[in-house]
């Protein structure tokens, strides 16, 4: 059975329990404004504790600022976790994060993470909720499922940094209601 609950700064380097390898053969791109999916194959390999760091150090920083990690978990294992930003901007948060284990895709946890996320961010007074997310198929198509569309506005800082994801908003009040 698996479980949520909130992760302490203290306990972020879990995030290596989660085995984030995957691959596909389609990846998302915007082009003059619209979605346009590409025949292309990649590869997300295992991350190492070395290469989890520089994102635990981030998140750590969102937590002890104004944001908060959850965790999934089946007994004691990390499987899935999320990590949300109230203050993007005054009235939007962001969802920093959102991994699940690869051997429990497809079980509803990564939707149940992003409602404990809303319910987080809506509570906080954010009225949107933004994401960079990977321009794989399966992921841009998560958070079409979730109500997310492209942005409208992206992000500058955040474009800067991740200029191939797809930047994506959704209204947090509408979600849950």
């Amino acid at each position: 059975m698996v479980h949520l609950r909130p992760i302490a700064t203290n306990e972020l380097a879990r995030v290596e329990e989660i085995d984030v390898s995957e691959s596909g053969h389609a990846i998302y791109s915007v082009v003059a404004g619209r979605l346009a999916l590409k025949e292309e194959t990649w590869q997300r390999p295992h991350r190492s504790a070395d290469q989890w760091q520089p994102y635990i150090e981030q998140w750590k920083a969102m937590v002890e600022g104004r944001g908060a990690a959850i965790g999934a978990l089946a007994g004691r294992r990390l499987i899935g976790i999320a990590v949300v930003r109230y203050r993007l901007t005054e009235s939007m948060a962001q969802l920093a994060a959102l991994f699940v284990d690869s051997a429990h895709r497809r079980e509803g946890i990564a939707t149940a993470l992003m409602a404990d996320v809303i319910r987080l961010a809506r509570a906080a007074g954010a009225h949107e909720l933004y994401v960079s997310a990977t321009p794989s198929e399966s992921a841009v198509g998560f958070y079409i499922s979730q109500g997310f569309a492209l942005a409208a506005l992206v992000n500058k800082d955040l474009y800067d940094r991740e200029p191939d994801d797809i930047h994506m908003v959704r209204q947090v009040e509408t979600l849950l209601q």
